[in-house]
């Protein structure tokens, strides 16, 4: 399948592709486009789009709280995965004003600012940062092991 956003990514549209990637298309194709042309060739593409204004797949408020795409994604296609929690916490926080922001999002945010300074070319920068998010997830992993451990012992 096809997927569409907007170009010059830089966390939640390098985290959304790794999420599809690993969790709903391992064959998806994504296309990066400009913002004003996302909706239009996503019809003639037949692709998905996300992380664009007027997309089904895009931030959205909860409460006074935003969620970003990455979370819509977890959403829509009802991914349960305890590290996933803690990694579109990361995201979260990198891509969005959160007043909770884990302290992972921060170093998170710089990587994806610098990855953009190397090279400017998006399915380039998809290529060096989705190592970043599989480490990512795996810290994740073992932090919420750690987390069910403790959980589980009574401490």
């Amino acid at each position: 399948m096809k997927w569409i956003t907007r170009r010059n990514a830089k966390v939640d549209r390098i985290a959304c592709p790794w999420l599809i990637k690993h969790f709903v298309d391992k064959d998806a194709e994504f296309l990066f486009v400009s913002t004003e042309d996302v909706m239009k060739i996503a019809k003639t593409e037949n692709a998905i789009p996300f992380d664009t204004p007027g997309a089904e797949l895009f931030h959205f408020m909860d409460k006074d709280y935003e969620y970003v795409t990455f979370d819509s994604i977890i959403r829509k296609y009802r991914i349960e995965d305890s590290a996933l929690t803690c990694l579109a916490g990361i995201v979260r926080g990198a891509d969005a004003r959160i007043p909770d922001a884990p302290a992972e999002s921060a170093g998170l945010e710089a990587a994806a600012l610098g990855f953009r300074k190397i090279s400017s070319d998006d399915y380039e920068n998809i290529k060096l940062q989705f190592p970043l998010y599989d480490a990512l997830y795996a810290y994740c992993r073992e932090k919420s092991t750690r987390k069910d451990l403790l959980e589980h012992s009574g401490k």
